[in-house]
Formats: C-alpha cells, structure tokens, sequence
C-alpha cells in the first residue's frame, strides 16, 4: 500500500510562516495529483492546493497569493509553504495522493494552529 507521511505542523502568529512535507512511499503506481486539504472544526474538508502531473496547480481562493505547493517527483514529496498565516488558517491539513489508476491515499494530518 501507499503511506503518506506528513510534518510541519505548528503553533504559529499572525503573519507567520510554515512549510509542511509530505512524503510518499510504497507501491505507487503512478501520481496522477497530490494536493493538500485542511479541516477546521465544524467546518468541512477543503481542497488548499494541488499539484498534477506536468506541473499545474491550483489553489483555493483564501489562499492565493500566499500559499504555494510544490513537488519533487523524484522523492514523489509534496510541500506547502504558507506565508502571512492568517487565524482561519488553524486546521488539521491533511496530504492526498491520486495514482493515476484512480486510486487515492490520504495522510495522517498535520495541526497548523496560527494564533497570537
């Protein structure tokens, strides 16, 4: 099976930054996407940013302009650097991967609290 290994979670302030990792291992058939999702309490499970095959992204709304994804195939690792953290930033952001057979595989999750 696939894992997926997630670190970077923190305490932060307002303004602060954070970069979160997410490594994935096993018998990958082949990535198709991997992106990242956040959960705030009482709130659903949100698409924050993702990567495809070729090197597209995209990005929520809330995010733009401040959060950016990137990945090393060769490592098949996926990161997020979030910049100017704003409080609703605080979730459990949690990594997905997409094979391209369609199979998807999530991380455990990760806290980013962002609180003064």
């Amino acid at each position: 099976q696939v894992q997926l290994v997630e670190s970077g979670g923190d305490l932060v302030q307002p303004g602060g930054s954070l970069r979160l990792s997410c490594a994935a291992s096993g018998s990958i058939f082949g990535i198709w996407v991997m992106g990242w999702y956040r959960q705030a309490p009482g709130k659903e499970r949100e698409l924050v940013a993702a990567i495809f095959s070729g090197g597209f992204t995209d990005y929520a709304d809330s995010v733009k302009g401040r959060f950016t994804i990137s990945r090393d195939n060769a490592e098949n690792t996926v990161y997020l650097q979030m910049n100017r953290l704003k409080p609703e930033d605080t979730a459990v952001y949690y990594c997905k991967l997409a094979q391209s057979d369609g199979q998807e595989y999530w991380g455990q999750g990760t806290q980013v609290t962002v609180s003064s």
